[in-house]
């Protein structure tokens, strides 16, 4: 596992992460969960970004959505993505951490355009960014927009947020003797078709030299811990 303390770190956050108890939308209580950990993750020594999806408010590929067009499908999800930013924003600010949303779709009255060197210059200036609507193209999951993100801002690891510890040989809530693993590389993942991540972002990350840490979200000071360096969930290495 990595051992050491990150300053620029990318947080992948699941569109249910959002939803709580509630089986759609957002759930207030999970949104000031959510927002209470990334804020104590937080602090002048590091810089973070997110990512969320949205799968909570829309899945394009569920069975209510195959008589819609693919590619209107992923662009509903991209807003999607948007509501769930800028919730997310919206529970930051109330607890007084600055927070910025940029969208990779052009909403001027609700957020920022996407500008790599602004959304550095942000997290320079200890404002966390948040990126909304996806890669802005269809066909992209919000993890390759995470990958891509990471790459583009300079992050030196994407943090996975899941329901789980880590990755396991296979899923554990199907099979009880599914074992977790510690540590192996993207190209072990897409091999043994672990669906962490999908083929796209596991990719960016090989390109890129970019490490993955696969952690769950609803363990107390876990986003803490993983930035702070402490050998938390499941390491996947570029190589």
């Amino acid at each position: 596992m990595i051992s050491r303390k990150f300053k620029r770190v990318l947080l992948k956050v699941s569109g249910e992460a959002f939803r709580g108890k509630e089986r759609y939308g957002i759930d207030g209580d999970a949104l000031r969960d959510l927002a209470n950990e990334i804020a104590a993750a937080r602090n002048d020594k590091n810089q973070l970004a997110v990512v969320v999806g949205g799968g909570n408010i829309w899945r394009g590929t569920s069975d209510r959505a195959r008589a819609i067009d693919r590619v209107t499908a992923d662009y509903m999800g991209m807003l999607a993505t948007l509501i769930n930013s800028l919730a997310l924003q919206d529970a930051l600010e109330k607890i007084g951490i600055p927070t910025r949303v940029q969208s990779a779709i052009e909403v001027s009255k609700l957020a920022e355009a996407y500008i790599r060197r602004r959304a550095i210059r942000h997290l320079e200036k200890g404002r966390i960014v948040i990126f909304a609507g996806g890669t802005g193209n269809p066909y992209f999951s919000t993890d390759t927009t995470a990958a891509l993100r990471a790459v583009e801002i300079g992050a030196e690891v994407i943090l996975k947020a899941t329901q789980v510890d880590g990755v396991y040989s296979a899923d554990p809530k199907i099979n009880p003797r599914a074992k977790k693993l510690t540590e192996l590389t993207a190209m072990e993942a897409i091999r043994k078709r672990l669906k962490v991540m999908d083929t796209t972002a596991f990719s960016l990350c090989m390109d890129n030299d970019l490490p993955i840490v696969v952690f769950n979200l609803y363990r107390k000071g876990n986003i803490r811990r993983v930035v702070a360096g402490e050998s938390v969930g499941t390491l996947i290495r570029s190589h």
